[in-house]
């Protein structure tokens, strides 16, 4: 899996260290556990998906983690993402609105020792309580970019959102430059839809 990482030109050593250190196995369902380290998107239950590790790998080297950063993430379904963070040093706070996929995640968080703040919810209006923050990641696809998670980005912040239609999207990359926000988009993704009130 890293090696092919390497190859579709992943260069961040720390997080291809990281993706080498949290084993996807264990966030992946029987019977897809075969699969853990193929490069695609695998179910995890309730209509949700655990993102194929290219696609971890380069939504966390656009937010550019750093050490102490605190990143709010979108979605924590089986928790990897949420656990490479982790692994990276990040201060991590999640959202997921499936209680049950919620419960699993917080479940292999305590096994393995990852420190992941999370709260059920609606994750499009972002959580204000712990704004601003370093990075905000987005799990899911987008009609349009939720405004409260911009508002509740740092100055020099990134929020890393896939935005389109529900069969295809663009992954979206704003910075924060003061009331600025800066906006590029790399295209040819394809995730489940992002739910709630700024969602579909």
């Amino acid at each position: 899996m890293i090696a092919l990482l390497r190859d579709r030109l992943i260069t961040d050593e720390k997080i291809l260290k990281a993706m080498a250190t949290v084993e996807r196995h264990l966030f992946v369902p029987e019977p897809f556990t075969n699969r853990s380290y193929e490069d695609s998107a695998l179910p995890i239950g309730k209509g949700q998906t655990i993102s194929q590790p290219y696609t971890v790998a380069f939504m966390t080297q656009a937010l550019g983690v750093r050490t102490g950063d605190k990143i709010l993430e979108i979605g924590t379904g089986s928790g990897y993402q949420s656990s490479v963070l982790s692994v990276l040093g990040a201060r991590v706070f999640s959202i997921e609105r499936d209680h049950e996929l919620l419960a699993g995640a917080r479940k292999m968080f305590d096994r393995l020792g990852y420190r992941v703040a999370t709260k059920g919810g609606d994750g499009t209006v972002g959580w204000n309580e712990f704004a601003p923050y370093n990075g905000i990641i987005v799990t899911a696809g987008a009609p349009d970019v939720p405004q409260p998670l911009t508002r509740q980005l740092a100055d020099g912040g990134k929020l890393v959102i896939p935005v389109g239609s529900l069969q295809y999207q663009s992954l979206v990359v704003i910075t924060r430059r003061g009331e600025e926000m800066e906006r590029r988009e790399i295209e040819g993704f394809k995730f489940v839809p992002l739910i709630g009130k700024m969602g579909w």
